[in-house]
């Protein structure tokens, strides 16, 4: 019980009590490491991976998620609800796919307009035109070639001009503070799957299944409701039916009993 023993020498100062406090600190987190397999190690060598910053990297992005977080009932009170937002949504994977635009696109867009949502009143006949300026904003943001604004005017089939994108998109941009860089789902995604392993997800993820339970049931959900034909928003299914996306939605694991059974508390609520 030595550590238990009464110091005979001087009372050590605030900042040495500091210092030994950051040491200790530093240690655990290294022992810590020793026992998880750090993921990054071989990436040194890949510019592009940022090998020395991509924790710090994730650490922000977690923050991020945090500050720029949605209301779950953002749309309560609202003219639009949440119905009329899913068929937006929808649609909005279809322009997606016939632009042939990224996948950090279409997210970027869903997360740039529910931003906007929740803090500005849009009236029904403006959704779509959130919704497609929302689109323009996160294709001049990720892509390297954006399509032309007329090319949003012709899949709105004319139901906007040009101008009313322009405006809408100097509204959203000011609404939001200019901020579009938030933390997208592919980001946590592609952490968690170089990390496999439950442990090693939970350690880079910082989440425990406890605390993605109730997500991962809402997901369920959806994948039931969408093979059952218990809903007619099917974009995302057919989408990822392709050959070019490896037909994933297709695998029979999404028909299992597991995914039944996380989904059966959920089903026949919206």
């Amino acid at each position: 019980m030595a550590l238990l023993r009464r110091p005979t020498g001087p009372s050590p100062t605030p900042e040495d009590v500091s210092m030994k406090e950051e040491n200790l600190c530093q240690a655990f987190s290294d022992a810590l490491l020793c026992k998880i397999e750090d993921i990054d190690n071989e990436d040194w060598e890949n510019p592009q991976l940022c090998s020395d910053y991509v924790k710090d990297i994730y650490q922000y992005l977690r923050q991020l998620e945090v500050l720029q977080s949605i209301n779950p009932h953002f749309l309560d009170g609202r003219d639009i609800n949440g119905r009329m937002r899913a068929i937006l949504v929808d649609w909005l994977v279809q322009v997606h796919s016939k632009f042939r635009l990224l996948q950090e696109t279409l997210y970027m867009c869903v997360g740039i307009m529910d931003r906007f949502l929740q803090v500005q009143p849009v009236s029904r006949k403006k959704l779509q035109l959130v919704g497609i300026t929302a689109l323009l904003l996160a294709s001049k943001y990720e892509e390297m070639f954006s399509p032309n604004i007329e090319d949003f005017v012709y899949i709105t089939d004319n139901a906007y001009t040009s101008s009313q994108i322009r405006e809408m998109e100097t509204l959203i941009l000011k609404e939001l503070k200019f901020e579009l860089g938030r933390p997208l789902p592919l980001h946590f995604l592609r952490r968690a799957s170089k990390a496999g392993e439950n442990l090693k997800q939970q350690y880079y993820t910082g989440y425990t299944e406890n605390e993605v339970l109730e997500v991962m049931q809402h997901m369920a959900k959806n994948v039931v409701k969408v093979n059952e034909n218990l809903t007619k928003f099917i974009a995302i299914k057919n989408k990822y039916a392709s050959s070019k996306l490896l037909k994933i939605s297709m695998i029979p694991q999404l028909n299992s009993k597991a995914v039944k059974d996380l989904a059966s508390p959920l089903i026949g609520r919206s």
